[in-house]
Parts: structure tokens; sequence; C-alpha cells
């Protein structure tokens, strides 16, 4: 009787919670599917950009995004395995677009473009979604770029700084080093209070693997997030990652951070772009490419801003990848990119081949912003750089028709080659202000003449052993009020001649 009793009392537990509500799903059928595309029959009312959720044989859901909206038919593209997905499956409309979880939880992290852990560290706790598109910073909320984002390489630093804010383009050919200035100036991030997102897009898995590790090791995934749409994933999630991880920037953004972003590479996502158009029947241009290539990368990149103080006052420096064949930056995707950043740094093979690490070429590389993101003291040290790099290249092509030179010109070609030699800089080595001070005074001073060519790297990297050992105090004043002012700069020639004295 008991058991009886106990039924007839959820039974009425149910029916006073019943609610007499209708609910309809408005669900599509597939006509056609594969290579990552679905054609949908039945999707009248959706939008563009709108999450479609496929139900697959096996129960499993399935997200992909409404791109191509016909008069009879919807084209979306599939984030996940489309080979689950069969002809008659149902697609339902869920009247959201595309947003991707975002908070403080995902520092530290390596994740999908759909920003869902992959590291194997568990779940990552979010509770607010940020849309993947959005609509960039006005003018109006903006702050002119004039805060330094120290890369911690010499030749950047005083020949085409960076701000916080800026867009600066990383173009050269492959296998040129331009992965490793983006991970180093990572690394040179370490106490800067600056986010970082690096984001890899149709990159080797393994290569990310040996990154992620590099960057675990120098304690750089404390403020690091990395987002990964691998070579073997869908084009539509290489797509996807540069959206997401720039959605997850503006959540730090919008608490007044600032951002570091790395875009690994932009040539890949337009490849991915035109893969997905082409299987979308979308109409070839340029290359093949779609006619919206640009607006692609535009709306991306214009996201990166500084903002005023009214608006919080974050910012999202964005260090957008292009990759040229055999040195063509006129070719159309790196045209396009270099048309919408604030400068380029150029990576040169034939430097790269010549032993100049990094193989940055002075004359093609450039900062639309200048010395305004510059330190005070670099840019008081290193104002004719630039210049003299330039020189020093025009006469080394002059002098190679004959040795007969005059004794300024000679002095020149030394202090030339002594230049390029401290340029020179390894991997997995950023610089803080202060080092960069020290040796950009020594160069500029004529400290450096008397060494020997071959001998300027090793002296070099003696000389900030030798201030870190003996006068760290100097190197912690200049890190925190980097000017050259009288003291600083007496400093500085103190240690210089104590450590010339001390090889002597």
């Amino acid at each position: 009787m008991a058991h009886a009793d106990l039924i007839i009392k959820k039974l009425k537990e149910e029916i006073a919670g019943f609610k007499d509500e209708q609910s309809s799903d408005k669900v599509g059928t597939v006509l056609e599917v594969g290579d990552g595309i679905a054609t949908i029959a039945g999707l009248d009312d959706v939008q563009a950009s709108e999450i479609v959720l496929f139900d697959t044989a096996d129960g499993e859901e399935i997200v992909g995004l409404a791109m191509n909206l016909e008069e009879d038919q919807t084209g979306a593209v599939i984030f996940g395995d489309y080979k689950k997905i069969a002809e008659g499956d149902a697609a339902r409309m869920t009247g959201k677009v595309l947003s991707v979880p975002v908070g403080d939880d995902f520092v530290g992290r390596v994740t999908n473009a759909l920003l869902d852990p992959i590291d194997g560290k568990g779940d990552i706790s979010s509770s607010e979604t940020y849309p993947v598109e959005r609509i960039a910073p006005g003018v109006m909320t903006r702050e002119p770029v004039g805060v330094p984002m120290q890369t911690g390489i010499k030749s950047i630093d005083a020949m085409v700084p960076v701000g916080r804010g800026q867009r600066e383009l990383i173009i050269g050919d492959r296998q040129t080093g331009k992965s490793a200035v983006a991970i180093d100036t990572i690394l040179n991030q370490k106490g800067q209070d600056i986010t970082c997102i690096y984001v890899a897009i149709g990159q080797r898995e393994s290569k990310i693997r040996k990154i992620v590790q590099q960057l675990e090791e120098r304690g750089a995934m404390d403020y690091t997030t990395v987002v990964l749409a691998g070579a073997s994933d869908p084009a539509a999630m290489s797509f996807l990652a540069p959206y997401s991880a720039t959605a997850l920037a503006e959540f730090y953004m919008a608490q007044g951070r600032d951002v570091l972003v790395i875009y690994d590479d932009l040539s890949k996502h337009a490849m991915a772009y035109r893969q997905m158009a082409l299987l979308l029947k979308r109409p070839p241009g340029r290359e093949a490419y779609p006619g919206d290539v640009f607006y692609l990368h535009s709306r991306l990149l214009e996201r990166s801003a500084r903002l005023n103080e009214v608006n919080g006052g974050g910012s999202i420096t964005a260090l957008p990848i292009i990759e040229t064949q055999a040195g063509d930056v006129s070719a159309y995707i790196p045209t396009n990119v270099i048309s919408i950043t604030d400068g380029q740094i150029y990576l040169e093979s034939d430097l790269f081949n010549k032993g100049q690490r990094p193989a940055i070429n002075a004359g093609l590389s450039v900062s639309r912003v200048g010395s305004a993101a510059q330190t005070k003291i670099i840019k008081k040290l290193s104002g004719t750089l630039r210049l003299d790099l330039a020189q020093y290249r025009e006469l080394e092509a002059f002098a190679a028709f004959g040795s007969d030179v005059d004794e300024e010109t000679k002095m020149r070609l030394e202090r030339g080659k002594r230049t390029v030699e401290v340029l020179k800089q390894s991997q997995y080595a950023p610089l803080t202000t202060a080092q960069q001070g020290m040796i950009m005074y020594a160069l500029t001073k004529g400290y450096v003449d008397d060494v020997a060519v071959e001998d300027v790297v090793s002296w070099e990297e003696g000389l900030h052993k030798f201030a870190a050992a003996n006068h760290s105090d100097l190197i912690d004043q200049i890190n925190a009020t980097p000017e050259l002012t009288e003291e600083i700069e007496g400093g500085i020639q103190k240690v210089i001649k104590e450590y010339k004295e001390m090889q002597s």
C-alpha cells in the first residue's frame, strides 16, 4: 500500500508542476554534405552567422555556421567531424550567433578554435560568452598609440618599435624566423602586466607542442593562452580561430588590461577561407580568393586598438604573420594585410642565410607609429641607427668594387660591420630595456670600435653578465625609469669602462 501511495504522490507532484506550453524547433534537412560543408533545405528563417546544430545518427550534436543564405537552401560550414553527418539528417536553427566562452581561467591553457580545452587539464570554467564577430571600437573611443610594448629584440625596439594597441605585421618567406620573433615577444612580456594570446592557424601540432613546451619552461604560460587550429582540423576551425581568440582578447581589454595577440599565420587563414568559399560555390576572384578576403582580415585586425580612459584604457596589440613566396610582398594577401596594419617587420631569406638572426631588413621594415612607441632611452640612443645601417649597406656594395677608400669611409664600414653584429640576437633571449640601452650606448659612442668584428657578440654577452653581477642597481634604475639622464649616462659609461679595463 505504501508503494501505491508513493506513486500517487509522485503523480500529483507531476500534475502540479505541469505547464501548458508549446515549444517548436525550426528544423531543416541535410541535402548534401562533404569537405566540411553542408547544404540544408527548410531553414527559411535562418540568419547569417547563426549557429546550426546537426543531429547525427549516434545522438551527437555537431555545430555548424550558416554562411550562404539562398532562396531554397542554406550553405553551412561544420566545426567538427563532418563525416558523422549524413544526407537526410536533421539540422536545427538556434537563433543565436556564434559565441565563445571567455574568462580569466583561459590563461595558461591550450584550446581549440571554439575555445574548448585540448590540453588534458580539465574543463575551463566560464560565466560569460562573447560573439566571435564584433564591430571594432570607434574612433572616439580610441587613444593614440604611445605606450611602448617592448619586444626584447634590439633591431625591432630600436628601428621598428611597437606600441600597445598597434598592429605590426611580421612578413617573410617560410623558415626565416617569423614565429621566433613572435615567441620572443611573448617571453619578453614577463612581469610587464600584458596578457598574451598565441593563435596557431593551420600549424602542425608537433610544432605547437614544442612552442608550448618552451613557453612553459620559461614561465610564459602563466600569462599566455594558446588557441590552436591544427593542420589536420577542418578549414572552418582555421577560419574561426583568430576571431575566437580576438573575442577572448576583447574580454580582457574590457577589464582595462593590455593584451598581445599573435596570429600565426594569416596566409593559412586566407587559404582556409578560400577553401570554404569555393566549396560553398561563391564566385572566385583574384588568385581564386573570394572578393571579400580583404574584409576577412580588416574586420579582424580593426578590433585591435588602445581604448581611452573613459572606456577602460585597455588595449589589444596585434602581431599578424604573413608568409610570402620568394620574397614577393606585392602578392594579393601580403599587400592586403600591409594596407590594413600600422607597419611591417620584413624578414629576408638572404639575410637569414648570411647568419643575420633575426633576419630583419631595416630598409623594408617600418613602423607607422614610430618613436611615439619607443622608450626614451632607446629613442635617444638609436635615432641614427637605421640611417647608419642603410649607409653601411650602400658603402659595402660600393667598396666591393675597389679597396681604395678614404679613412672616413673605412671608419663607417667598420662601424657598420659592428652594428650588424650588435643587432644579432639568439632565439629565446629577449633583452631588457637596460640591456638594450647599454649595448646601444656602447655602439653609438664608439666603445665597440676597437673590438674585433667576430668578437662583438661574445663581448656584448660579457658586458651584460658583468653589469648584472656588479651594477644590478643601475639596471633596475634604467628598467624602472628608462630615460637617459646625466646620472644614468654616467653610470652606463662607468660600467662600460670598468668592463673594458677588466678585459685589457
